[in-house]
């Protein structure tokens, strides 16, 4: 495995900060105590669903991106349809969101964020991480993106156009970040092990480094 292991991603502690639950926080749990309470839903149910939630990583989003950056006809197909792009790789979605791909270029670097709340492409990237769901990236990353981007390591050329995506309750975004150079010897799995969950958001650039002979 790759030293760019999915399991590698970071808290980026100077965006996590403590926060006492927020109104939709308090409002999720309000709302499943009553439907159990109610009997519309039962807790095995919910249960069960969690542990499908649960059963997603980065690794199926990886999977997504290595797959575009070998095959042009998908990557084609992926940027006009997200979620049908992913459905060709058997990845199934259990809720009618759409999927928005967003290709990152030399010229465009997208970033994603809800300022709402925490959507978030769950069927390809797992749960979303702590810093995704906080106020200051939440808030910051729309009116300072450049600076936010810096607290990752992630340093943006000034000529470089900044895109932040808002993600809402129907429509989900992925980043398809660009394919870094002297990767042309890798196969498909070789690369989805360079593909982290933070790249996919847009907080940071995939990276290669070449194993000394």
């Amino acid at each position: 495995m790759s030293d760019h292991d999915h399991d590698h991603d970071h808290d980026h502690a100077p965006l996590t900060v403590d926060e006492k639950p927020g109104y939709f926080d308090v409002m999720e749990t309000a709302v499943r105590e009553l439907l159990i309470e109610r009997k519309l839903f039962g807790a095995d149910e919910i249960r069960r669903q969690i542990e499908v939630l649960d059963s997603r990583t980065p690794a199926l989003g990886a999977k997504v991106v290595a797959r575009a950056w070998t095959d042009p006809d998908f990557k084609s197909r992926l940027l006009e349809n997200g979620r049908t792009g992913c459905e060709e790789l058997g990845i199934t979605f259990y809720d009618d969101t759409q999927l928005i791909v967003l290709e990152n270029t030399p010229d465009v670097h997208n970033l994603i964020v809800c300022t709402l709340c925490s959507c978030y492409p769950r069927p390809v990237l797992g749960l979303p991480p702590d810093w995704y769901k906080l106020k200051p990236y939440r808030a910051r990353a729309v009116y300072e993106p450049r600076a936010v981007l810096e607290e990752f390591g992630t340093s943006i050329p000034h000529e470089v156009e900044i895109r932040v995506s808002d993600s809402t309750a129907i429509i989900r975004y992925l980043v398809l970040p660009m394919r870094p150079e002297g990767t042309e010897h890798l196969n498909e799995a070789q690369l989805a092990d360079l593909v982290t969950r933070d790249a996919m958001i847009g907080v940071i650039q995939v990276e290669y480094k070449k194993e000394a002979a």
